[in-house]
């Protein structure tokens, strides 16, 4: 019984003796050449590029007859219009005393209120002038023309409705309701002399007049290589001026951009192939390729169609942009991570410091990661894979990077 005892505690001592040299080694050996890992996490890759392009659109500009009186928006910059819809107007040639004139008997409205007390005084009124006091509060924070003209013309509708409301509870003789028919008559003189300007088809309303709306249209965009654009001579990113005296309808269902490259995705694509852009208010857009040039330099000049957010690129005929030529979603990992044996692709998963091989299909790849998959079981019939070599990775399976030949080694050997 003795002996049996001794025996026992003779082979626990010698297991134990092996097991405690085996972590010792891997102790020293991690110390001395630490193993660096990465978790298996879902994510995304994307091939992108930065460029110099070219908006062209199809933009229809409009010009009346009376555009030296000064012109008065009445539909606001990138805003929707119908066809027929007045869009903008000429101010009449005497327009500028009548303005003056209204002002006049507005002051003496408001005195004929103010004349006769609480009588002319009600609620609505008071309703009126609060608002009055907050739009005048306001108008001195804006640095926009347009923001300026649209705070004046709600001012005078304020004037127009106080007028209004103190001429209907006034008595019929009244000196107040005469000056509310002056009011109204020079009112009506404006209209009837000002030239208002219609929409001749819908879409987007553009003030932004640059001169090549004939010069780049959207008919010739095969037309259009690297040596033409260049000739003229824009500057990037500037913002095209807003005109006094003319607008224009832009057709806000299609655009292009167009650009050089010399990358192998801009000389890889094809007519069709879809991709995406991002615009300069930082929006990504989805787009696609609509023609290509080849360049006697060995770049490309492509135009790239798009469809949606058209009224924000307004500002703008050349800018700096981005294409997204493709991106990617799925298990995402170094390359460092991967290693290539007879054209396939491999990591090493590691369990607790247990080394296997496992074969992984790269689906893309950027110059610093990839996104991987699994192969189906009729693409593994295809492959000369390494028989011992695991043929599945998961979610957070960590994997080792920069993997040494001692580690593939024993990754392989089980």
């Amino acid at each position: 019984m003795k002996i049996k005892n001794v025996l026992k505690s003779i082979i626990t001592f010698l297991i134990a003796a092996v097991v405690g040299i085996y972590l010792v080694s891997a102790i020293v050996k991690l110390a001395t050449n630490p193993t660096e890992t990465f978790i298996v996490s879902n994510g995304t890759i994307t091939q992108e590029e930065t460029l110099i392009g070219y908006f062209i659109r199809d933009e229809v500009v409009i010009k009346g007859e009376n555009y030296q009186n000064g012109m008065e928006q009445i539909v606001d910059e990138g805003q929707k219009v119908a066809k027929g819809k007045p869009i903008f107007r000429y101010y009449s040639s005497d327009e500028e005393e009548l303005i003056q004139q209204i002002a006049e008997i507005d002051e003496k409205i408001q005195k004929a209120i103010e004349d006769n007390g609480q009588a002319l005084y009600n609620s609505d009124i008071k309703l009126i002038d609060e608002q009055i006091t907050e739009r005048l509060k306001l108008i001195n924070t804006y640095n926009s023309i347009q923001e300026i003209q649209e705070e004046k013309t709600a001012l005078s509708d304020f004037a127009a409705k106080k007028a209004n409301i103190a001429a209907e509870i006034s008595t019929n003789d009244s000196d107040l309701k005469k000056l509310i028919t002056q009011r109204k008559e020079i009112n009506t003189q404006i209209a009837k002399n000002s030239e208002y300007v219609y929409a001749p088809s819908s879409g987007a309303l553009s003030y932004r007049i640059d001169g090549l709306e004939e010069v780049l249209k959207t008919s010739d965009i095969a037309n259009y290589n690297k040596e033409y654009l260049d000739k003229l001579n824009l500057k990037t990113g500037q913002i095209v001026p807003t005109s006094n005296e003319q607008g224009k309808i832009v057709n806000n269902f299609e655009c292009y951009v167009v650009t050089t490259s010399n990358s192998d995705e801009a000389k890889n694509s094809k007519v069709g192939d879809k991709i995406k852009i991002i615009i300069p208010s930082g929006k990504t857009v989805d787009a696609k390729v609509a023609n290509k040039i080849e360049e006697s330099t060995g770049e490309v000049t492509i135009a790239i169609k798009f469809t949606d957010n058209i009224e924000e690129v307004l500002n703008y005929r050349k800018v700096s942009f981005d294409i997204i030529w493709w991106d990617e979603t799925g298990y995402k990992i170094p390359n460092s991570a991967i290693i290539i044996e007879n054209n396939l692709n491999y990591v090493i998963r590691s369990r607790q410091g247990h080394l296997r091989k496992v074969l992984v299909k790269v689906k893309k790849q950027t110059n610093t990661y990839s996104i991987v998959k699994n192969y189906s079981a009729t693409e593994l019939k295809g492959l000369n894979a390494d028989e011992k070599a695991v043929t599945s990775i998961s979610l957070n399976d960590e994997i080792v990077l920069n993997p040494t030949e001692e580690q593939i080694e024993e990754a392989g050997n089980v």
